[in-house]
């Protein structure tokens, strides 16, 4: 066959095979369920995802008049030096990621990292993500880290390094959701250590959900004492107050 028709066999095959390969391997919407082609969700649930917008501290994403720095911000200074949020805490939100950590549905990690990394694809490149460390009592018990899964998905979209082995989660500390912001403070106090070295690195951390930043922190802090330059904290959402908790 001539080279101008096997082209022309090549383009009717490929187009032909297209609506077959959507059938094949299309999703159902993670949300309604109804047929999302090869996204995980459709995109009338997409336009309807609460994405974080509103003014907000500079430091840590609570929503603020005018974009000021936050009350908490000014009294006690995190470690980490920016925060940026893909979405607020809402439904549906809400559900996802829940859903991710305690039963292990996996492909949900996929559509928050896509959705992260369209966040902050306009910030500038740190030199390395990091995500939020599991104590290996917790990895056992669920199988997974579900930063690390979101990280990777980040690191992969926007082309970063990744690293989830310089930090360590060294104290299996108890949930933070009914603690006071004083107690989760002492609750993870001296939960880190990071055995590697980040002198003079900008680093950007990895978590699902920040409701009062002291976990992040923490990290932050640790990762400070080892010479990072620079610390922010990536997150999936951030909660609009103090009640909306995971």
């Amino acid at each position: 066959m001539g080279g101008y028709a096997a082209c022309q066999t090549r383009i009717i095959t490929s187009l032909n095979i297209r609506p077959l390969f959507r059938r094949l391997f299309a999703h159902a919407c993670l949300l309604c369920g109804t047929a999302s082609g090869t996204d995980r969700v459709c995109s009338g649930c997409r336009r309807e995802l609460p994405h974080h917008t509103l003014p907000q501290c500079p430091q840590c994403a609570i929503p603020t008049p005018d974009g000021q720095t936050c009350g908490t911000c000014l009294k006690h200074p995190p470690a980490f030096d920016h925060s940026i949020a893909a979405f607020s805490y809402r439904f549906p939100v809400n559900q996802l990621i829940p859903a991710l950590k305690y039963h292990s549905r996996l492909a949900i990690a996929q559509v928050l990292g896509q959705h992260l990394a369209e966040a902050v694809a306009n910030c500038p490149r740190p030199d390395l993500l990091i995500p939020m460390p599991l104590h290996p009592a917790r990895i056992r018990q669920r199988g997974f880290n579900h930063a690390t899964e979101i990280a990777r998905v980040v690191a992969t979209s926007l082309k970063l390094q990744l690293d989830f082995s310089c930090c360590k989660r060294v104290r299996d500390t108890p949930p933070q959701v009914a603690l006071a912001y004083d107690q989760r403070r002492r609750n993870v106090r001296g939960a880190f250590e990071c055995n590697s070295t980040v002198e003079g690195k900008r680093i950007a951390l990895i978590d699902d959900v920040m409701t009062t930043g002291t976990s992040l922190d923490e990290l932050a802090k640790t990762l400070k004492r080892a010479g990072a330059l620079e610390v922010e904290a990536w997150v999936v959402a951030r909660t609009l107050a103090p009640g909306d908790q995971l």
